[in-house]
């Protein structure tokens, strides 16, 4: 029997990897795990027009947190029928006076503002900034892995929508990835430069220790 699985779980690897060029679509089938190319795929056979529609994006998210912020994904794991072909979307709801933190992507992503002003900007390679307050029907571009962020500075909500060219884009907050996990204080100090005052009060607000 565990023989007969891996068999048919190699299998349905094989039908994702070529998915572009032999199959129409790929809808995911979370009963085998991810692979770097995605999921394995359902079998169409068992498929319905429902599955190729996500209606997610046309409600308002929740942005009482720090940041003011919420981001509702549009991607794989969310709409099964996205993977294996390489786009996403997802639908930003900042406060007055909310962001999304500097962060980082493994794919590019492209935001289209939608109502209120919103901040853009991102950072390349040699430091070098690039940012302008984005306003009704203004798109721009942040390149593949650069630190990007986005600050609602209108005196309304704002809201977006980003596309980013892969099911499955990752996203790395620099801010959490320092301060919601065990690194200790001493390292952090180091590599930041912040004292350790400011390193344990951040380490407090997102949940790390040491």
């Amino acid at each position: 029997m565990e023989i007969l699985k891996f068999v048919l779980y190699i299998s349905l690897f094989v039908s994702l990897s070529s998915a572009t060029s032999v199959v129409d679509f790929c809808v995911a089938d979370f009963n085998f795990p991810g692979t770097p190319a995605g999921f394995p795929c359902r079998n169409p056979a068992n498929l319905t027009t429902d599955d190729f529609v996500f209606s997610g994006l046309g409600v308002a998210g929740n942005t009482s947190n720090i940041f003011g912020v919420a981001v509702t994904f549009a991607i794989d794991l969310t709409f099964p029928a996205l993977n294996g072909l390489g786009l996403s979307m997802s639908r930003l709801d900042i406060g007055v006076g909310g962001v999304v933190p500097i962060h980082s992507h493994r794919v590019s992503e492209l935001i289209l503002v939608i109502e209120g002003e919103i901040l853009a900007g991102f950072i390349d390679s040699n430091d070098q900034v690039y940012y302008k307050t984005l306003t009704k029907g203004d798109i721009m571009i942040f390149p593949h892995s650069l630190l990007h962020f986005q600050v609602n500075v209108g005196k309304t909500p704002a809201l977006a929508f980003v596309s980013l060219n892969s099911a499955s884009p990752n996203f790395q907050i620099t801010t959490t990835s320092l301060f919601a996990n065990d690194l200790p204080t001493e390292v952090i100090e180091k590599i930041t430069l912040l004292d350790a005052t400011q390193a344990k009060k951040l380490k407090r607000i997102f949940g790390g220790t040491n």
